[in-house]
């Protein structure tokens, strides 16, 4: 099992920066593919950015790139998501989810991952 637990989501305004973090427990991260998703109300949950196990891939929606930055610090457990340039459509909850097994390899496919956060919240102002 893994647990994972975000933080580092507030209220900020629009152009403003947020670094989201991930921590996890219960099992070495460097194992597993880590991914960020988003849900704002009313819509589905969305792929944000995903990191291989090893750190060396790294894929993200069109939405984000550019201006969101995922990292890895396995000597941590912990998984980043530096968001710069923020917008008010970036508002929503964030999640962050464990892919195992997935050393080489990033998927943006919700369904390919195992354990799930319960999210931080994130509001832009416009």
């Amino acid at each position: 099992q893994v647990q994972l637990v975000e933080s580092g989501g507030g209220l900020v305004q629009a152009g403003d920066s947020l670094r989201l973090s991930c921590a996890a427990s219960g099992r070495t991260l460097s194992s597993y593919a880590m991914g960020w998703f988003r849900q704002a109300p009313g819509r589905e949950r969305e792929f944000v950015a995903a990191v291989s196990g090893n750190g060396g891939i790294t894929t993200y929606a069109d939405s984000v790139k550019g201006q969101f930055t995922i990292s890895r610090d396995n000597a941590k457990n912990t998984v980043y998501l530096q968001m710069n340039s923020l917008k008010p459509e970036d508002t929503a909850s964030y999640y962050c989810a464990a892919r195992r097994g997935y050393y080489y390899t990033a998927t943006n496919r919700i369904h390919d991952y195992d354990y799930w956060g319960q999210g931080t919240q994130v509001t832009v102002s416009s």
